[in-house]
């Protein structure tokens, strides 16, 4: 007979494969339908009946939050590299912002969710925003100390302008130049041209 404390590791590893399989589910099935896929396909194609998915993520919104928490990892290690090997303040900034760019369009229709956590505290996406803001903001400072960006804008608004381009992107209109056009749009907004002064 298992004694109780074994019953329970095997719990916990059945608890932690499920959500691993559920994560590795849904990564795959929001890459196919965007977003706003039915959560109850998702628990369908992983096996599992809705409530076993609903038990590790109760909301959309936390499993969003939880796959793209899975690749913080990747995102940082760009952020790294650009801190490494940029030493103009803009360009860092601007690196920075087009990674910021690639990792909200991993799934369609991201940039929607995101942008309603930024006004509620309550969404589990908030804290997603919350950090992507504040690196934003440190890429940011360092671009306004040098002279680089002007002082008025702020970490927040540069991030809701990726969010932006990632939409005008995605919009009927759109052909493959709006979202690099929406994004020099964005980058004159921001930026000071090397030897003249922020105002």
């Amino acid at each position: 007979m298992s004694s109780p404390s074994v019953n329970s590791r095997r719990t916990r590893s059945d608890k932690e494969r499920n959500r691993s399989h559920i994560l590795d589910v849904a990564t795959e099935f929001f890459a196919e339908q965007g977003v706003d896929g039915p959560m109850h396909d998702i628990a369908k194609r992983a096996g599992f009946g809705p409530g076993t998915l609903y038990r590790h993520f109760p909301t959309r919104e936390d499993l969003l939050a939880a796959l793209l928490e899975a690749r913080w990892e990747e995102l940082f290690a760009r952020r790294d590299a650009i801190q490494q090997n940029e030493s103009d303040s803009a360009a860092a900034l601007h690196a920075w912002l087009q990674a910021l760019s690639d990792y909200v369009t991993v799934f369609d229709g991201l940039p929607d969710p995101l942008r309603a956590a930024l006004s509620v505290d309550t969404s589990p996406l908030t804290h997603t925003c919350e950090a992507l803001v504040e690196t934003t903001s440190q890429f940011l400072v360092s671009a306004q100390r040098d002279g680089r960006a002007h002082p008025w804008v702020g970490a927040r608004e540069l991030f809701l302008g990726v969010l932006a381009a990632v939409w005008v992107g995605g919009a009927a209109l759109a052909d493959e130049a709006s979202t690099h056009a929406f994004r020099a749009l964005i980058r004159t907004g921001w930026e000071v041209p090397s030897g003249q002064t922020a105002g």
